[in-house]
């Protein structure tokens, strides 16, 4: 097992990684930009080294010095997280190159499933469904209309590179096709440096579906069970949950089955996630990998009882896993706490919190790295916390995730509280029956 780790990253997700390593008996090493200088993680680990300004470029994205940090306080892993350069295959060769273990997949995974079209490729190898669309990267607009008029309209254009929903466009008729084509290509070049697209058919009311996969070292690999990921704004999650109120026991298995099929024939290593897209008919389809835990692992971790951030430590250290798939023992939901105004278009609301309360009691969890005195710096992701219960039924998590809510005081700042109490009371949500686009036509009107 590993001696000391270094957590490159911040926030929450550094905190929770320094948890799990205190209870393992490993020591830790904070990196942060001169910004987070007052964060928990650096008051709470063994070692904190300072890496840079408060850009992401000169400090949690800047490989030679988060290198630099982890060789002067002799780490012998590193944990990246999520985001920043936790899918870096480019971090993850560099990490090897210095006998430094990367937490997480290696390059070859990260290269194989980071780039959106070749996972796809990947995953039709593996017998695993994927949406009808190009085999690869188009070459031309007539290639494109050739291949949208074979599978029919509509159809979704998307950057290879993309992320966030950028370089993304729906095309409902070949008129429509050499506009969406053009904007697409300079939104991706501008976002990514990568203007390469890919077509697919568009799936009609389509849910979000994850299943959390766990590999080990031998090419064996399992799965923990679905996350329902469909409450979205702009593509960006806002609400997940287990167990997804739309899937049965048999859909379940047949895309806990395929997901496994998909991590053991690229002889996936750690956590991760398998995407797919369910339409309205019940079929599923591939959509994309995550190679790293996800923001909303916690659920995960409260209906199988697995702390995922061990999982990953104990993947990477060699430890086989046990090969058994588990499905949920009861429901759980997490919000994210956004920084952010809902009334006014979600706009950030960076600055110092003057006062703030947590949510407390029985089946709740609150995954926060800020307190009362903190100042969100704004150069960086606004979420804030995660506040997760969990219950015996869909309804009463329900319940108990609009009592915490209203429990959660955050002063001084606006955050997205108010929308995900208003949430919590609408019919459509409370019934389940809800799509990716459902917060489409959501009253975010007096939040």
């Amino acid at each position: 097992m590993f001696k000391k780790i270094l957590i490159a990253n911040r926030g929450e997700i550094a905190l929770r990684i320094l948890r799990t390593c205190r209870e393992m008996g490993i020591r830790t090493v904070a990196v942060y930009s001169t910004a987070d200088a007052n964060s928990l993680p650096v008051r709470f680990a063994d070692e904190a080294v300072c890496i840079g300004p408060p850009a992401s470029t000169e400090s949690y994205l800047n490989i030679p010095r988060i290198i630099a940090a982890a060789e002067i306080t002799n780490a012998d892993a590193i944990h990246p997280g999520y985001g920043f350069l936790s899918e870096n295959a480019k971090f993850a060769s560099i990490c090897e190159e210095y006998d430094i273990k990367f937490i997480g997949a290696s390059a070859r995974m990260i290269d194989q499933m980071g780039d959106k079209a070749s996972a796809k490729a990947t995953m039709k190898s593996a017998g695993v469904p994927v949406v009808p669309g190009s085999d690869g990267l188009l070459e031309s607009i007539e290639e494109g209309k050739a291949i949208a008029s074979e599978i029919g309209y509509p159809v979704m254009l998307k950057a290879t590179a993309g992320g966030g929903g950028k370089g993304m466009r729906l095309v409902y008729t070949e008129a429509d096709f050499e506009k969406a084509w053009h904007s697409a290509r300079t939104e991706s070049g501008a976002a990514f440096g990568n203007d390469g697209l890919y077509l697919e058919k568009f799936i009609e009311e389509p849910r979000h579906i994850e299943i959390q996969i766990l590999g080990d070292q031998t090419g064996k690999a399992c799965h923990l069970s679905e996350r329902d990921c469909s409450i979205q704004r702009r593509h960006q999650k806002l609400v997940e949950e287990t167990p997804s109120p739309i899937i049965t026991e048999e859909l379940r298995q047949k895309m806990g089955e395929a997901a496994i099929k998909g991590a053991e024939y690229i002889g996936y290593e750690g956590a991760g996630t398998v995407e797919f897209l369910v339409d309205k008919h019940g079929d599923f389809y591939f959509m994309e990998m995550n190679t790293r835990i996800q923001v909303e692992h916690p659920i995960t971790e409260e209906v199988t009882h697995f702390d995922l951030i061990k999982e990953q430590i104990k993947a990477a250290a060699g430890v086989p896993i046990s090969g058994k798939n588990y499905t949920p023992r009861h429901y759980a939901m997490e919000c994210r706490i956004n920084a952010e105004d809902p009334g006014k278009g979600f706009r950030p609301s960076p600055g110092k919190i003057t006062n703030m309360h947590l949510p407390g009691g029985r089946g709740v969890r609150v995954d926060t790295h800020v307190y009362s005195g903190y100042t969100i710096p704004p150069n960086y992701d606004s979420m804030i916390a995660k506040l997760i219960t969990v219950g015996e039924s869909r309804e009463e998590v329900i319940v108990r995730m609009k009592r915490a809510l209203q429990e959660f005081v955050i002063e001084g700042i606006k955050t997205t509280i108010p929308f995900h109490i208003r949430l919590m009371d609408d019919e459509g949500f409370k019934s389940g029956k809800f799509t990716t686009k459902y917060l489409e036509d959501f009253d975010f009107s007096e939040l």
